[in-house]
């Protein structure tokens, strides 16, 4: 009788730890429950919220077009796909002998300009005396005409002696009028000219310029250091002027172009902090990087076949916006990137400051045009030379012959 009020006892005591080792269960159950919705809460109020995450970003980058300025045959290819080129390394030959040729002849007929220039500028102190001469013999025709008219009545003086004399004024207007005209004809082609400016050697410096550029662009340079993504060219082909013959792709200048819904722009700002992660390096590397601007319109406006939504039914879909992203350059460095690669972008809202709209051009390195162009420089060089050469003792700057009519 005392065992099985014991056992009762017993069980009645383990039924009790059993029902508050429940209750404790079901508190720490709800209490952590309660803890992960005020983490998430908290998560959401303090990160979520000031976050804006699309997995619609590609790498992007300039695709540098490398063409011919000449017509030509390729007879030397220095580069090939995968290799890095530095700027202004060579990259392809084309042949010289057409354009070399060329050359030599604009050359030739530059020098012949100047010295035929020369020539121009040294008759008009001989015109002028020609003309002069001229106005000399013409008044003593006058005069001598003018002293036999009163001895023609008198018998003193023959009316064919009166004849000759009026020949001979005749002679001499005429001649002092070609000479007149030579004069200003010669002024006309060198007033207000030098030597190095005249019009006839001007277009002829123009055609050496011409031609030297053509010789020089036989020989095509990288614009850009980067990459050679696609070649094109073969050796020995000909190619054309303007025709593509190589690609090539700084991937020092890459960004990233994340496509963002319209919803998800609101607070989007021009230089907000960005973190992008690629399908290359995986989420354990992050690369940082800011908003560098938006772009001016959704991808359906400059798309080939625009939607027309004003016929037939209508579904509104939500649209994206390009958003430029730009790489921090050691992380780019550390972690190089190819053009089109997929990528994940979170931009960091919290600093609302900034504008969306681009407040003046932001220019690439990669795409800044050098100040003046060297084979322009050394056809200016070499035209200045040909002019020097063939200006004899004349200065290359010779002023025009300050002459005045008599």
């Amino acid at each position: 009788m005392v065992d099985a009020t014991h056992s009762a006892e017993a069980e009645l005591l383990k039924g009790a730890h059993a029902k508050a080792r429940r209750g404790l269960i079901l508190k720490i159950f709800f209490a952590s429950l309660l803890l992960i919705g005020l983490a998430v809460t908290a998560y959401v109020l303090l990160v979520t919220r000031f976050r804006e995450t699309t997995d619609d970003a590609y790498v992007a980058g300039n695709l540098v077009q490398v063409s011919s300025d000449v017509a030509g045959t390729v007879n030397a290819i220095n580069v090939d796909d995968t290799d890095r080129v530095e700027r202004d390394q060579l990259l392809i030959g084309l042949s010289q002998a057409s354009t070399r040729a060329a050359l030599s002849q604009a050359e030739a007929a530059l020098a012949t300009a100047v010295r035929d220039t020369r020539a121009l500028y040294a008759s008009t102190s001989a015109l002028k005396n020609i003309l002069a001469a001229r106005q000399s013999e013409l008044k003593r025709a006058r005069d001598d005409v003018a002293r036999r008219e009163p001895l023609v009545g008198t018998g003193a003086m023959s009316i064919e002696e009166m004849q000759h004399a009026r020949a001979a004024l005749t002679v001499a207007t005429a001649a002092e009028a070609t000479a007149q005209h030579q004069w200003v004809a010669n002024r006309a082609a060198t007033e207000g000219t030098e030597l190095a400016t005249h019009p006839m050697v001007s277009a002829a410096a123009a055609r050496v310029r011409t031609a030297y550029l053509d010789f020089s662009h036989d020989l095509i340079r990288a614009p850009v250091k980067g990459f050679v993504a696609r070649r094109t060219v073969q050796l020995g082909q000909h190619v054309q002027r303007g025709m593509t013959l190589l690609t090539l792709v700084p991937l020092d200048d890459v960004w990233v172009d994340a496509n963002f819904k319209e919803s998800q722009l609101r607070n989007v700002r021009i230089g907000q902090a960005v973190t992008v992660e690629t399908d290359l390096y995986g989420s354990s590397v992050q690369l940082r990087g800011h908003v560098q601007g938006l772009a001016a319109g959704t991808g359906s406006v400059f798309s080939l076949l625009p939607a027309q939504n004003a016929s037939g039914n209508w579904i509104k879909v939500v649209q994206r916006l390009p958003v430029r992203i730009i790489l921090d350059a050691g992380d780019l460095q550390q972690h190089p990137l190819r053009v089109g690669l997929s990528a994940r972008v979170a931009v960091d809202t919290h600093d609302r400051s900034g504008s969306t709209l681009a407040a003046s051009a932001q220019r690439s390195e990669a795409v800044e045009s050098a100040q003046s162009d060297p084979d322009l420089v050394a056809a200016d060089e070499r035209v200045a030379s040909i002019i020097a050469a063939n200006a004899g003792n004349d200065s290359v700057r010779v002023k025009r012959a300050r002459v005045k009519a008599p």
